[in-house]
This record gives C-alpha cells, sequence and structure tokens, in this order.
C-alpha cells in the first residue's frame, strides 16, 4: 500500500511520489526535480570555475624588504618544460618493447630489426633511443630463447650457446649466452 501525501497546492490526499497532483495538476516536485537541466548546466559552470581557478595560475608572494619597508609581488618559479621525445622515437621504444617481451630478443638482435630496411626502418638514433630506455632482462630472453631451442630443436648446451651468441642467430652477448646455458634445466 502506497503512503499518502497533501498536494502542496489543493492539501488534497495523493499518493507519495506522483509527479502531479490528480486534482488541480499541480507539479509535486522540489525545484531540482522540476529544473533537472538547469541545476545540470549550474553545476557543470560551477566546476569549471573552480577548476580554471586551481589550474596553472602562477602563485603571488608577497615580501617585505626591510630595508626600505616596500612591499613587492613576485611570481613563484613554474618547472621549466620536458623536452619532448619525437614520436619516431617513441613508436620505436613500442616496437622495442614488443620485440623483448614478446619474441624474447636480444639488445642487438631488436636494434638490428629497427633499423633494418627490411624490417622497421627507423633511424639509427631512434632505435638507440629505443635500446637505451627499453625496460628488459637481457639474461631472461637469452634463457627463454635457450629454453625454446632445446625443447622445440633439441639443441645440446654448446649448440644452443653458440646460436645464442651468432651474429647470424639470436646476437647476444657472451655473458648473456653463459647465463642461459648454465640455468638450462
Amino acid at each position: 500500500m502506497s503512503k499518502l501525501v497533501n498536494c502542496k497546492a489543493c492539501q488534497k490526499e495523493i499518493a507519495k511520489g506522483v509527479n502531479k497532483c490528480p486534482s488541480c495538476g499541480k507539479d509535486q516536485r522540489n525545484f531540482f526535480g522540476q529544473h533537472k537541466i538547469l541545476v545540470g548546466i549550474v553545476v557543470v559552470i560551477v566546476l569549471g570555475i573552480i577548476g580554471s581557478n586551481m589550474g596553472n595560475t602562477p602563485t603571488k608572494v608577497a615580501t617585505t624588504d626591510t630595508s626600505t619597508t616596500v612591499a613587492s609581488t613576485t611570481e613563484t618559479p613554474t618547472a621549466p618544460a620536458k623536452p619532448t621525445v619525437p614520436t619516431e622515437y617513441i613508436s620505436a621504444l613500442a616496437k622495442a618493447e614488443t620485440y623483448g617481451t614478446m619474441m624474447d630478443m636480444s639488445k642487438a638482435g631488436i636494434y638490428d630489426q629497427l633499423i633494418s630496411s627490411a624490417g622497421d626502418k627507423f633511424s639509427p638514433k631512434s632505435a638507440q633511443y629505443a635500446i637505451d630506455n627499453v625496460k628488459i632482462d637481457w639474461n631472461a630472453n637469452a634463457l627463454k630463447k635457450a629454453q625454446t631451442y632445446q625443447k622445440t630443436m633439441a639443441m645440446s648446451p654448446s649448440a644452443v650457446y653458440d646460436q645464442l651468441i651468432s651474429s647470424a642467430g639470436d646476437k647476444f652477448t657472451t655473458a648473456e649466452a653463459q647465463y642461459a646455458k648454465d640455468n638450462l634445466k
């Protein structure tokens, strides 16, 4: 059973939650319910004003020179702008990340793939940026490659080592290849 309330205009009993009184037609909603769009616009404007006032406006700091007792204002220095990284460098870094994590490639192998005319065709500078900034555990990549060779190609640990360091193969460093060989099971 619904609760009954009195109409705001004619005072007749109506069901609670009814938008209009069936007797007089008076809207029973409060101001916010009657003007949802207007209230929404006002909220957006107020939030915009608050946001713009909290934005990048320099702060004024009042200082007093004690020798002359003259007040002055100075702006607080803003942080220097970060240098922008060229889009090509960012793209090369993304490719390097993919090659390193998905294909377990070596640092030299990734670099060669990035600059290859038959590969990604990045500039040597963008490829070097990618190699310098990619976060890859090269020893782990060498071990994963070694495990793949051992499992799928039945290669001996010495043959795996040779494949890992080969300039025609994976191009891992001797230290990375030795780590992989030492950790094969």
